[in-house]
């Protein structure tokens, strides 16, 4: 499941994603999105988009993010109707931010403007797959169409504008990933410059 402003109920923020059954007493793993995994527990019962609420009863921080267990859920077939469902927390109960502190989900939605105030695309989803994370951006540039994912760090995104609901994107040169032995002197297509 993506989480996004049209799957998100009003006035919640997404606090994690379900996924796939552990064991066969009925625990779950699931995606957390929450800064500690144990936080999950502190705001009583969660809700899914469609409104019914999901008391977690107990919580575990595993390699997949939490590991849950669900009062009502008992078994292995219960735990697996439940996968990609995302529980949400009323905004409202979240601790409030100070400064430039903002939530992922204030990000989704935004548009994304090039250092001279071009419009490169939206925000589509925040996403960590290990190393960090990263922004997926759909571009409506016309010299770039589709998706593409960007490393959510200063020197790429260097101002978030949640009020005007935009941030900046500088993207890294397509070089720049490169190892210095791969990328030429005038172009990153020519390799004849790095042969002796």
């Amino acid at each position: 499941m993506v989480v996004s402003p049209e799957t998100t109920p009003d006035g919640f923020v997404c606090l994690c994603v379900i996924g796939p059954a552990h064991g066969v007493k009925g625990a779950v793993k699931a995606k957390c999105f929450a800064e500690n995994a144990a936080d999950l527990t502190a705001y009583g019962a969660l809700q899914t988009a469609d409104g019914q609420a999901v008391i977690i009863a107990s919580v575990k921080s595993d390699k997949y993010g939490a590991l849950l267990t669900l009062e009502g859920v008992s078994g292995r077939d219960a735990a697996e109707a439940l996968r990609g469902t995302a529980l949400y927390v009323a905004r409202d109960k979240l601790p409030a931010l100070d400064g430039d502190d903002f939530y992922h989900a204030d990000l989704i939605g935004l548009a994304v403007v090039d250092a001279d105030g071009a419009t490169l695309g939206q925000v589509k989803a925040v996403h960590n797959f290990g190393a960090g994370d990263l922004l997926e951006i759909v571009h409506s540039a016309a010299d770039r169409k589709g998706t593409a994912f960007y490393p959510f760090t200063k020197a790429v995104v260097p101002d978030i504008d949640i009020a005007a609901g935009r941030l900046v994107l500088l993207p890294p040169r397509e070089d720049e990933a490169r190892p210095p032995e791969q990328v030429s002197a005038g172009s990153t297509d020519d390799k004849s410059d790095n042969q002796s």
